[in-house]
């Protein structure tokens, strides 16, 4: 890692800390050069490098996480989410499609965990991404999704 200062290739690990859920992890360097000695942090996630989407059509398709972050954009807008929580919520998918341990993972695999993680933490972006994924044709589907996600929430009550 070259020093963002003094551009010194030659900077060392001063301490490491895991990242949230262990999803990654966060450095603190220092510059070698005894005349500059900058102190700078660093973050390191796991890259998605080698997974293949394979399309509804059959058509294979390396993994995008700016797609990923697109469709989750456009469900979480006008939400109340920070970038923080964005962040996390991207980690949590792509931990799941890494637990598929596979190089090919299909679009309806990926369009399940993500439903399953925005049902967690928010039921309106987790509609609005439903409602796009399903291509719910008439309000009668809707309305049956939306009677399963309110009976489940009055099940949860009734044991809490």
């Amino acid at each position: 890692m070259h020093c963002p200062v003094c551009n010194n290739k030659s900077t060392r690990v001063v301490d490491s800390r895991a990242l949230g859920e262990g999803d990654g992890v966060r450095r603190r360097r220092e510059c070698e050069r005894a005349r500059c000695g900058y102190r700078f942090s660093t973050i390191e996630e796991p890259e998605m490098l080698d997974v293949t989407v394979v399309k509804r059509d059959g058509m294979p398709q390396a993994y995008s996480r700016e797609k990923l972050i697109g469709g989750l954009k456009r469900a979480l807008e006008k939400r109340p989410h920070t970038a923080d929580q964005m962040k996390k919520l991207v980690q949590r998918i792509e931990r799941d499609i890494r637990k598929v341990r596979t190089g090919e993972i299909t679009s309806e695999d990926i369009g399940e965990i993500i439903m399953k993680q925005l049902k967690r933490i928010d039921k309106v972006a987790y509609f609005r991404f439903a409602s796009v994924y399903y291509s719910f044709e008439d309000l009668e589907t809707f309305d049956q999704e939306l009677q399963k996600l309110v009976r489940k929430q009055k099940e949860r009550s009734k044991k809490g």
